[in-house]
C-alpha cells in the first residue's frame, strides 16, 4: 500500500493527466471499475480463474487511493484515515465480536446494525433521521429497491413470509394489467414501478438479489442472440428476412447449446 500510494503522488507530480483529474472527473472510472470488479465476481462465480478478479480489484483500489490523494493535498484525509476510519466503524458496530454483547443468528445481528447507526446518526446531527437512510438514490433501481425493504425489515416492517410476497406480486401484476388495459401511459409507469418493486422483493426474501439475476439473463440474452446472428451470417441470411417461428426455432437451439455447455463444465467440475 505504501508502494502504491507513492507511486500515487509521482503520477499527481508528474503527470499531465492525473495532475488535471478532480473529484468530479474521476466519477466515471470509479463506477466503470466497480462494474469491471463485478463481471469478474461473475466470473469466478461459474468456476472461472480468480487473478483476473485481483487485477480488478487492484484496479478499484487505485480509485480509492486517487481519491484519498486529492482530499489528502488539500489537508482533509489521507488513505491512513480512511482504514482507520472504516476499522472503527466496523468495530463499533460488531460488539458482538469486539465488546459483551450476545447476539443469536444474522437477523439479530442486522437489527443491533439499525440500531447502533441510528444512534451514531444522532450523535452527529441530533436526530436519528430514517432507517432508509444511506441507501445511494443514484443505485440502480433494483438494487436500490431491495436495499430499502431490506433496511426496513431491520425494524420489524416486512411480510411474514414469502406466501405473502408473492401474493403482493400477483397483485401489482393485476394493477398493471388494468393500467395496460386502460392505455393510460402515467398509470402504466406508475403500475410497473410497483411490480418491479415488489420483484426486488421477492429476490430478497429468496435470497437472489434482483440486480445480479437481471444481469445474468442480460448476459443469457446476449449469448443466445449472438447465436442467432451467427447462423443467419453463416447462411447468407437477412435477420428481418426470417419468419418468426425459423427464429424462435434457432432460439431454442441457442437455450439447449448453453445447457450443453453448463452440463458439460459442470460434468468438468466434479471430475
Amino acid at each position: 500500500m505504501e508502494r502504491l500510494i507513492e507511486v500515487m503522488r509521482r503520477l499527481r507530480a508528474g503527470c499531465p493527466w492525473d495532475k488535471e483529474q478532480d473529484i468530479r472527473s474521476l466519477r466515471p472510472y470509479l463506477i466503470e471499475e466497480c462494474y469491471e470488479v463485478l463481471d469478474e465476481m461473475d466470473r469466478v462465480a461459474q468456476g472461472g480463474p480468480w487473478k483476473p478478479l485481483g487485477e480488478e480489484l487492484g484496479d478499484l483500489m487505485f480509485q480509492i487511493v486517487f481519491h484519498a490523494c486529492l482530499a489528502e493535498e488539500k489537508g482533509q484525509f489521507d488513505l491512513g484515515d480512511v482504514a482507520n476510519a472504516i476499522a472503527d466503524k466496523l468495530v463499533s458496530r460488531h460488539p458482538h465480536v469486539f465488546g459483551e454483547l450476545k447476539l443469536q443468528g444474522s437477523t439479530a445481528v442486522l437489527e443491533n446494525w439499525a440500531k447502533l447507526k441510528a444512534e451514531e446518526r444522532k450523535k452527529k446531527t441530533g436526530n436519528a433521521g430514517s432507517v432508509l437512510d444511506g441507501v445511494p438514490s443514484g443505485a440502480p433501481g433494483l438494487q436500490r429497491a431491495e436495499r430499502l425493504t431490506e433496511k426496513a425489515s431491520r425494524i420489524g416492517f416486512d411480510w411474514p413470509d414469502l406466501r405473502g410476497v408473492r401474493g403482493k406480486l400477483d397483485e401489482e401484476l393485476r394493477e398493471l394489467d388494468e393500467a395496460i388495459a386502460q392505455g393510460d401511459k402515467g398509470a402504466i409507469e406508475h403500475e410497473l414501478g410497483d411490480v418491479l418493486f415488489s420483484l426486488a422483493n421477492l429476490a430478497r426474501f429468496v435470497n437472489t438479489p434482483a440486480e445480479d439475476a437481471v444481469r445474468q439473463a442480460n448476459k443469457r440474452f446476449t449469448s443466445r442472440f449472438h447465436h442467432l446472428e451467427a447462423k443467419l451470417d453463416a447462411a447468407g441470411r437477412k435477420f428481418d428476412k426470417v419468419p418468426l417461428d425459423e427464429l424462435n426455432a434457432l432460439w431454442e437451439e441457442a437455450k439447449r447449446v448453453e445447457l450443453k455447455k453448463s452440463g458439460e463444465k459442470e460434468r468438468g467440475e466434479h471430475a
